[in-house]
């Protein structure tokens, strides 16, 4: 199916600016180069520009690349700016980066782990 990112295993953020004319090739080669991780493997690349009105999703099914584009009409994306860095979210997370909210919600709820608890 074209697009399906709900089969993406993990979310990844490329922090900082990207030059939102790179195509799929560019984008593949900052997440090999920059990041050092596999842009072939189920998960789901997104990259922001100086402007934060627009984004773009890099994934890979079995036969290509999908390269997703949103632009917003009102307001801005509150993206993470440490530069050079890679960052890994949760689903939550990107649901709530894709609504204009910041990715670190101070007052929500984190989930426990087993090894926390006792």
């Amino acid at each position: 199916m074209l697009g399906d990112i709900s089969k993406a295993e993990q979310v990844y953020i490329s922090c900082g600016y990207t030059d939102m004319r790179k195509s799929i090739d560019g984008l593949a080669a900052i997440i090999q180069q920059n990041f050092q991780l596999n842009p072939f493997q189920k998960s789901l690349f997104l990259f922001c520009g100086k402007r934060c009105d627009r984004l773009k999703a890099l994934y890979w099914e079995e036969d290509g690349f999908v390269l997703l584009y949103k632009r917003l009409e009102n307001g801005r994306f509150q993206w993470p700016r440490n530069e050079d860095a890679v960052r890994n979210i949760s689903w939550q997370e990107l649901r709530w980066l894709l609504e204009g909210l910041s990715i670190d919600q101070p007052k929500a709820v984190k989930k426990a782990h087993a090894d926390s608890i006792l």
